[in-house]
């Protein structure tokens, strides 16, 4: 049978298949549709393991608040009542519920995968190869011009294990197998070990450069870890500073509340006063104008406690959508010892070693010295020594040519490859672009220190000022209630009107407002004091990824 009797019906069935499909896209056939759904359920079988690395551990917790936190967030408040709920447990329930801490966990996770990446350029390579040949031709005798037909096949198996080296060597180790049959010559078949080393000896020569994208991903691993760590400092300072303005707000409305009730007791004194005719009835207006104005600042304290609630419960119960009516009551009390800072110099150094941003970017320098290497062996031209050692044994059977190898039959086979780019612009471009990162990072890296320390002195020049702010707005308030107590008394007498009363009540209610704002301050301040020298995650007791303890 000859070859182009089998060959034309494939040949033809395929172009009747293409002129069929003319009418759709071959990509579009139905034949070549796949169930991704399927395809998925396999893929995605595999459970992701979080490395301990990106949890954070929690030490020194008080169990008190471990106690208030529930396994599940459906389980918050279930019957109803307001979730009594302190500082120390709200950030706890952050640290387990927030959905945005979740999806940045997973970017360690990720970064941890390219140092494997690059280190398994280095595993050993197992491979293996066969191939079977079938020949049928004419040829022509050169010694009687006389045509003869030649039949034969060929079958030939290779396996063998190859190794890259960080010195920049390759290694390979074959055996190989071949049988060769064909009417014009008896069977023969060929066994061979075979042992070849390639050496880099200018561009890709030794450890420094053939392992420096493998450090560069531990560092990214690394960086990963200390950016995921800043998230989780923003994230319990959020969490506690929501905290503070839950509870700034719901005092604020405990104070207009009790505002308006003695509003509403001085209006209804005036008014019988005025029945009696004690009093003239200009005197109504204040008084009632008084009260008007205690219900509009209740609305909105009381709206805006709202809001404070809702970002509140964002923080530390994202998913809690089912339960939009969530309430909680705070059980830690912001009244707190005020002390002066004394070691700003110590802080300020603190933050210099332990910020997380800081300790990132000292990390992308170091990677970017490293891509320095490899772009400057760049540089360099592809010069290899190449050797190669074989020993063959060749026999009529297949037991027989391996039992041959130990015959002088070997072969050998050594030399050089070179290649060099002229001119070279790409691999001159990669240095430059490498050396200006280079210098850019250490830029960025002394500006972010320069700001680092602004912010750690700013920071506690707003705590020192909150903290002189709890003494002084204690002391206004004191004075008010007797500046309120002497007009009322001077109003019992006939010597103050229903306006000044009201002006002195208004401005006890504002210095009120102000002491309960400046200790809630104070505590803001400190958290934001802590998170600009990097230590807020130490002082919470919560350790995690590097600078862990």
């Amino acid at each position: 049978m000859r070859l182009s009797s089998c060959f034309l019906p494939i040949l033809f069935c395929f172009l009747w298949a293409a002129g069929c499909g003319s009418m759709a896209p071959v990509d579009q056939w139905d034949i070549f549709r796949p169930d991704y759904d399927k395809a998925l359920e396999k893929a995605e079988a595999r459970q992701i393991q979080k490395p301990s690395d990106v949890l954070p551990e929690i030490h020194g917790t008080p169990a008190r608040a471990s106690d208030q936190i529930p396994k599940q967030i459906t389980d918050l408040a279930p019957d109803g009542e307001p979730l009594a709920l302190s500082v120390e447990a709200a950030v706890l329930m952050a640290l387990r519920f927030n959905h945005d801490l979740r999806v940045q966990q997973l970017n360690p996770v990720i970064a941890g995968t390219f140092e494997k990446i690059e280190r398994g350029i280095f595993d050993p390579e197992v491979f293996a190869a066969m191939e079977y040949e079938r020949l049928r031709a004419l040829q022509t005798s050169r010694a009687t011009e006389a045509q003869f037909g030649v039949k034969g096949s060929d079958v030939s198996y290779v396996a063998g294990i190859r190794q890259s080296l960080p010195t920049g060597t390759d290694l390979e180790a074959a055996v190989e197998q071949e049988r060769s049959r064909s009417n014009r010559s008896p069977e023969q078949q060929t066994a061979r070990l075979g042992l070849s080393v390639t050496q880099s000896l200018l561009r890709g020569l030794g450890p420094a450069v053939n392992l420096a994208r493998v450090r560069q991903a531990e560092l990214d691993h690394t960086a990963s870890l200390y950016e995921l760590r800043g998230f989780t400092e923003s994230l319990v300072a959020d969490t506690e500073i929501a905290y503070w303005h839950y509870v700034v707000a719901a005092r604020e409305i405990a104070i207009f509340e009790n505002a308006l009730e003695v509003a509403k007791e001085q209006r209804d004194a005036i008014e019988q006063k005025i029945q009696v005719g004690l009093l003239p009835r200009t005197e109504a207006a204040a008084a009632r104008a008084e009260v008007a104005l205690r219900e509009q600042a209740l609305i909105d304290a009381q709206s805006q406690f709202e809001e404070r609630r809702l970002r509140f419960v964002r923080l530390i119960a994202p998913g809690s959508a089912e339960q939009p009516d969530l309430r909680m009551r705070p059980s830690t009390e912001p009244e707190i010892s005020p002390q002066p800072i004394k070691d700003l110099d110590e802080r300020v150094r603190l933050a210099e070693q332990s910020r997380p941003d800081v300790n990132e970017s000292r990390l992308r320098l170091k990677q970017d010295r490293l891509g320095l290497i490899t772009t400057r062996n760049g540089l360099l031209p592809r010069l290899e020594l190449f050797a190669a050692l074989g020993r063959s044994g060749y026999a009529d059977s297949f037991s027989g040519s391996f039992s041959e190898l130990d015959a002088n039959t070997h072969d050998l086979s050594a030399g050089f490859r070179f290649s060099h780019f002229l001119g070279g612009r790409t691999a001159e471009a990669r240095d430059l672009a490498a050396r200006v990162t280079r210098r850019q990072s250490e830029a960025a890296l002394s500006n972010l220190l320069r700001i680092v320390r602004l912010d750690v002195r700013l920071a506690a020049n707003e705590v020192e000022r909150a903290r002189r702010q709890i003494s002084a707005t204690a002391a206004t308030r004191a004075l008010q209630e007797q500046s309120l107590q002497a007009e009322e008394e001077r109003y019992d007498v006939g010597d103050s009107t229903s306006l000044l009363v009201a002006q002195a009540q208004r401005d006890l209610l504002a210095a009120r407002l102000a002491e309960v704002e400046a200790i809630v301050n104070y505590r803001i301040a400190l958290v934001e004091l802590f998170l600009a020298e990097g230590s807020l995650l130490e002082r919470r007791g919560i350790a995690m990824g590097p600078g862990g303890s």
